[in-house]
């Protein structure tokens, strides 16, 4: 490996040096991948592989990735993926909601199409999945508790990390919880249909 693109070198860095890998160590992100992806392709088109890193979570999951996975198979360049954490899988295995079917949203408008994106997704019988701020973590609920009526809702905080917190119950509940308690780290939100199979008997965290 000749190469490691890392969305923050400064965090990727500790990683690197714990695990004593010194390759040089490139910034990628939604800012400079338009510049970057030229020099990624020429250094695999000449023979040498290159990683691509996430700061958590599953690589291109949410982030540009994908912009350089596409100009890869553009070029006829092989990308190989290596399976790891994903608050997506993760997070919907704990929530206690349906996992037959879902739908994985990202992050949601903070301002223009908001509203639109939610009303088109008030109807979905499938579980949703957004990613969240921990900022708006309760505005979110109380959007989406005004589209969508009080479903059930899990929320998923700093999952697989050492501070691993899940909030289960309706998004009345949810709503009022996290517009009153300020959160940190990583938050995914996941909302189940309306129905009394679904619903949990009571507001819980673990």
């Amino acid at each position: 490996m000749s190469l490691v693109l890392a969305e923050d070198t400064r965090r990727t860095v500790k990683l690197l040096k714990h695990y004593e890998i010194s390759q040089p160590l490139l910034s990628y992100n939604e800012h400079n991948r338009e510049r970057r992806i030229p020099k990624i392709l020429n250094t695999l088109s000449g023979g040498d592989d290159v990683a691509l890193v996430s700061d958590a979570g599953t690589p291109t999951v949410s982030d540009p990735g994908y912009k350089l996975v596409r100009a890869c198979i553009s070029e006829g360049i092989a990308v190989v993926p290596i399976p790891g954490a994903s608050a997506v899988l993760a997070g919907l295995v704990a929530s206690g909601l349906p996992t037959d079917r879902f739908v994985f949203e990202g992050f949601l408008p903070k301002k223009k199409g908001r509203k639109t994106r939610l009303n088109v997704l008030s109807g979905e019988e499938r579980t949703i999945i957004l990613f969240e701020s921990p900022e708006r973590v309760g505005r979110t609920l109380k959007d989406c508790l005004d589209s969508f009526g009080d479903r059930p809702v899990a929320v998923c905080r700093e999952i697989t990390k050492l501070h691993e917190e899940i909030w289960r119950g309706r998004l009345s509940n949810g709503a009022q919880h996290f517009d009153e308690k300020k959160v940190k780290g990583e938050v995914t939100v996941l909302i189940g249909k309306d129905s009394d199979s679904v619903h949990f008997d009571e507001e819980a965290t673990r």
